[in-house]
């Protein structure tokens, strides 16, 4: 097992070399980086949205009957449901959520290029179908996906005002105080930093896992699955290590 892994670690490396090496023609990757823009950050905006508002208000509602207390002021309320949207949700938990997504797609998408002998046929063409196929891809969702995190939390505390507004659990203009008190600019910092590293592993991990996909049509869904746990269990390590050293 572990020598699959050092294996495995010893191939990532090699291929993120070949990745980030001078490409051929500036222009066509403009052009497939615009596109990639497009269909790993763009494209997933809606699923980002919805996710995102509805578990602002969750936060909020969950946190309002918990707090039923004299002693408790209210605007904490609203000061918890921004500080849980802007460390941990949108920028971890949006960024596991898009693993399945984006991830399994990449993966997917270079592992029928490899048993379709797409790639070879890059190769035999004097082309780095590493970088035509995986750079582009990468720049595209540490650009966008930062992005994505930022929706997610104004997102997000516009669905805990929502339910506020709405149910009566709470006074709007508290849930509002809640949100400005003591709001530190590096949170958000520190929110979109993080989803930027995860981008970056979510796309070379899924990238890597189709690319050296083998077989059949069969390998193709086996090397999605892997990609989206071992991006998973990655993103995981790397969230408690720039956790600390980014917030202590």
């Amino acid at each position: 097992m572990i020598e699959q892994i050092l294996t495995a670690t010893g191939k990532y490396f090699i291929l993120m070399r070949k990745v980030f090496s001078k490409p051929e023609k500036f222009p066509i990757y403009h052009t497939r980086i615009y596109a990639e823009i497009v269909s790993l950050g763009i494209n997933s905006i809606p699923l980002t949205a919805i996710i995102s508002i509805f578990i602002g208000a969750v936060i909020t509602l969950q946190m309002s009957i918990s707090l039923q207390n004299p002693f408790i002021p209210q605007y904490l309320i609203g000061y918890a449901t921004r500080e849980t949207m802007t460390l941990e949700f949108s920028s971890t938990v949006v960024a596991l959520i898009l693993a399945g997504k984006v991830g399994s797609n990449i993966a997917s998408e270079i592992g029928t290029m490899r048993i379709t002998e797409q790639i070879d046929a890059l190769e035999v063409m004097g082309i780095n179908s590493a970088s035509y196929l995986i750079l582009p891809k990468i720049v595209a969702t540490v650009c966008s996906f930062p992005f994505l995190s930022m929706l997610s939390m104004i997102i997000g505390i516009v669905g805990g005002y929502i339910i506020a507004a709405f149910t009566g659990i709470m006074i709007p203009d508290d849930y509002l105080e809640g949100l400005k008190y003591c709001f530190v600019m590096w949170e958000i910092t520190y929110s979109l930093i993080k989803m930027a590293v995860f981008a970056f592993i979510i796309t070379s991990i899924s990238a890597f896992c189709g690319y050296y996909a083998k077989g059949n049509s069969l390998e193709v869904g086996r090397s999605s699955t892997t990609a989206v746990v071992a991006s998973s269990i990655t993103i995981m390590i790397f969230n408690l290590i720039l956790t600390q050293l980014m917030l202590t």
